[in-house]
C-alpha cells in the first residue's frame, strides 16, 4: 500500500488529460491531488472521476486556480462560493478535502491533513513594503493572474481570507490532534519560504504562501509536507521533516512519453514514511 502525490495537473491543457485519462490504475494505493488540477468545475469533476476509480481513496485541496472565476458565473459569485461548491462536488466522490475529518494512513500511523490556506504576500524582501509588493512584481511583469482571476468575497482581501483560514486551521490542529501523533500535511502552496526557488519568475513569491506557516511542520508534528504550486519538483529537508514538491506543470514542463505514473511522487510506502 503506498501514498502518491501529485499536483498541478492542468487539465485545461489536453495532453494533461490524457496523461491523466491513461495512467494506469493502482487499486490498493491512495493519491492525494495537492492543487492547481484545473479552472472548471467540470473539469474538476472529471479528474475526481478519473481518480476515484484508479485509486482506493483520494485527497484534495485547492490550488489558487480552482478559485478562479473565469466563466459567465464571475459576476454571480465570489471565490469562497465556488471552494464550498467544489467540496461538495468532492464529497459526492469520497474524495477527502480540507473540510472533512482526517484520516490516518493505516501503514504508519500517520495523519493526513488536507490543508486550505492560501498567501498573504509576506514572501517578499525586507525592504519591500505590502503595499508596494504588487508593483514591485509588475517592474518586471511577475504579477499573478489571481489578482484579477480571484475574487474574495466578503473577506476583502487574500490577506485578511488566509489569515481566517490560518487561524482555523490552528485552532483545528489544537483541538483534534491527539499527543504524539504524526501528521503528514498537505497544501498546495508550500509552508516555508526557503522552499521556494523560481528564478524564471523571481518577484512570483508574494503569491506563494504565507509565514504563519512557517513553524507547521513542527508544531503539528509532520513526517512529510507535501505542496505544489511552483513547478519545480524537488525534495527537501528541514528539521528533519520531508518536504516533497510534486507539480506536474503545464505541456512544456513534463514529457508526455513517460506517462503521469512517472511523475507521481512517493509520499509513503508500506514501511516507512
Amino acid at each position: 500500500m503506498k501514498l502518491w502525490a501529485i499536483s498541478d495537473l492542468h487539465l485545461g491543457v489536453e495532453s494533461n488529460r490524457q496523461g491523466l485519462r491513461a495512467l494506469p490504475a493502482h487499486p490498493a494505493d491512495w493519491l492525494i491531488l495537492a492543487g492547481d488540477i484545473c479552472e472548471s468545475t467540470e473539469l474538476l469533476i472529471e479528474a475526481f472521476t478519473l481518480c476515484t476509480q484508479k485509486f482506493a481513496k483520494v485527497f484534495w485541496v485547492p490550488g489558487n486556480h480552482e478559485l478562479w472565476l473565469v466563466d459567465r458565473r464571475r459576476d454571480l459569485m465570489t471565490s469562497p462560493m465556488k471552494y464550498t461548491e467544489l467540496v461538495q462536488a468532492a464529497r459526492r466522490f469520497g474524495v477527502v478535502t480540507p473540510e472533512d475529518p482526517w484520516v490516518v494512513f493505516p501503514p504508519t500511523g500517520a495523519v493526513i491533513v488536507p490543508l486550505f490556506t492560501l498567501y498573504d504576500y509576506s514572501f517578499r524582501p525586507d525592504h519591500v513594503s505590502r503595499e508596494d509588493v504588487v508593483e514591485w512584481a509588475a517592474e518586471i511583469d511577475n504579477v499573478c493572474t489571481d489578482e484579477v482571476a480571484i475574487k474574495p468575497g466578503a473577506m476583502k482581501t487574500m490577506d485578511q481570507w488566509n489569515a481566517t483560514l490560518c487561524d482555523a486551521a490552528e485552532a483545528r490542529f489544537e483541538r483534534e490532534l491527539a499527543p504524539q501523533t504524526r501528521t503528514i500535511l498537505v497544501s498546495h502552496f508550500p509552508l516555508r519560504e526557503d522552499l521556494v526557488r523560481i528564478p524564471r519568475v523571481p518577484r512570483f513569491t508574494p503569491w506563494c504562501g504565507t509565514r504563519r506557516t512557517h513553524d507547521w511542520h513542527i508544531r503539528f508534528r509532520a513526517d512529510v509536507a507535501v505542496s505544489g504550486h511552483l513547478h519545480v519538483r524537488h525534495t527537501d529537508w528541514r528539521d528533519g521533516v520531508r518536504f516533497e514538491e510534486v507539480s506536474l506543470g503545464y505541456a512544456r514542463q513534463w514529457d508526455p512519453s513517460k506517462g503521469l505514473q512517472h511523475y507521481l511522487r512517493l509520499v509513503c510506502g508500506a514501511d516507512d514514511c
